[in-house]
């Protein structure tokens, strides 16, 4: 190729603008956390998140007990054998949450999530909204609701938005 051909290509070089919408990057993060989610070993409730800030993922987490701990699906569910319901004593369980690991995993690789998006599959718990809180994740985007209004309101009173991403359809099913 010859420098005054490229050099005429560059000239008249012609790209339509597309603007992407912000719902865009909210399904497509969204996706990845239901993918995450699909590493957790929970009988009941398989959890993913994904921490992202400028469209870039920071740290990823499921639900899933300590690093050496039986994984839930090796040995007898605590919640099960206490009888106890879901959005009650959500610290009694195995398993850190989603929202819990996927901040351990960016403490511990000395990843920032001040100003951060966390894209969950469900909304957080009281205990997982005050460590997003203490974090300072500014937005939480989730799909599917959790039965624990103390969380809605420390995330209000706190400044952080929470979004429930509404799918195809107006449904907040399976992504």
């Amino acid at each position: 190729m010859r420098r005054e051909e490229l050099e005429a290509f560059l000239k008249n070089f012609n790209a339509k603008e597309k603007i992407r919408k912000k719902s865009d990057w909210d399904r497509y993060f969204m996706v990845l956390a239901d993918t995450v989610k699909d590493r957790s070993s929970c009988i009941h409730r398989k959890v993913g998140a994904v921490i992202v800030k400028e469209n870039r993922i920071l740290a990823t987490g499921y639900n899933q007990p300590p690093s050496g701990f039986p994984h839930c699906d090796e040995t007898t569910c605590i919640r099960d054998a206490l009888s106890i319901s879901s959005g009650e004593n959500q610290e009694i369980c195995y398993a850190a949450h989603a929202e819990q690991n996927a901040i351990a995993q960016a403490a511990r690789f000395g990843i920032p999530t001040a100003g951060a998006t966390i894209y969950v599959t469900h909304k957080p718990c009281s205990i997982c909204a005050r460590i997003l809180i203490n974090a300072g994740i500014k937005r939480i985007v989730f799909v599917k609701d959790y039965p624990d209004p103390l969380s809605e309101f420390l995330l209000k009173k706190s400044g952080v938005v929470l979004e429930q991403l509404e799918l195809e359809g107006g449904s907040h099913g399976d992504i």
